[in-house]
């Protein structure tokens, strides 16, 4: 599946929906952007990230009573394997183990990443 590129705002957005265990309305929406992603966001400018996401088709909205709900139409893991392949495809010419060595080769994994790591590509 090869999803339309989104903002980085649209994908704090998509995350809270993503993370929900139920479909979530705006007011619900705009809530859990700002208390757990630090975001200071009225209303209006969750809506508008909302309305983008709609015509992008990651979300679907419902009216249901007074309140507008929406549900997740890309699933979060084939957009994260998207953007991941999309990633190694630039920086690593496709190469997924020339990725994996680059990230043993900085300090950006703890030691118990690393082993973690080295675990389950053994078990490959």
């Amino acid at each position: 599946m090869r999803a339309k590129e989104i903002t980085d705002c649209e994908k704090v957005v998509m995350k809270c929906v993503w993370d929900s265990d139920h479909e979530l309305s705006m007011q619900e929406i705009t809530e859990m952007v700002n208390t757990q992603h630090g975001k200071n966001w009225k209303t209006q400018t969750v809506s508008t990230f909302l309305a983008r996401l709609v015509k992008k088709d990651y979300l679907k909205m419902y009216r249901k009573g007074r309140c507008f709900y929406y549900q997740p139409l890309v699933d979060k893991d084939e957009y994260k394997d998207d953007v991941l392949r999309d990633y190694v495809q630039f920086w690593n010419e496709g190469s997924m183990s020339a990725f994996i060595c680059g990230l043993f080769g900085r300090d950006i994994l703890s030691e118990s990443e690393r082993e973690e790591l080295k675990k389950r590509i053994s078990e490959l």
